[in-house]
């Protein structure tokens, strides 16, 4: 499953950000970065509950995460 971020700066200066194949996964904050990773968990946190709950498959996947600096 590939899921699509997207992040724009509203009007009043907030940065929001979406996971498009998620309804309602977005998230605001001070910073694009900060936006990026409220909607990123949340997200992940979607789609646990979706498994937990059998309303998808399990696919399989692939995690990296960078190495701590």
């Amino acid at each position: 499953m590939n899921l699509t971020l997207e992040v724009e700066q509203e009007e009043d200066g907030r940065w929001l950000a979406e996971v498009l194949e998620l309804p309602g996964a977005l998230a605001y904050g001070a910073s694009a970065d900060e936006a990026m990773v409220k909607a990123e968990a949340l997200a992940l946190r979607a789609l646990a509950e979706q498994l937990e709950h059998s309303e998808v498959s399990p696919l399989p996947i692939t995690l990296s995460v960078p190495a701590a600096a």
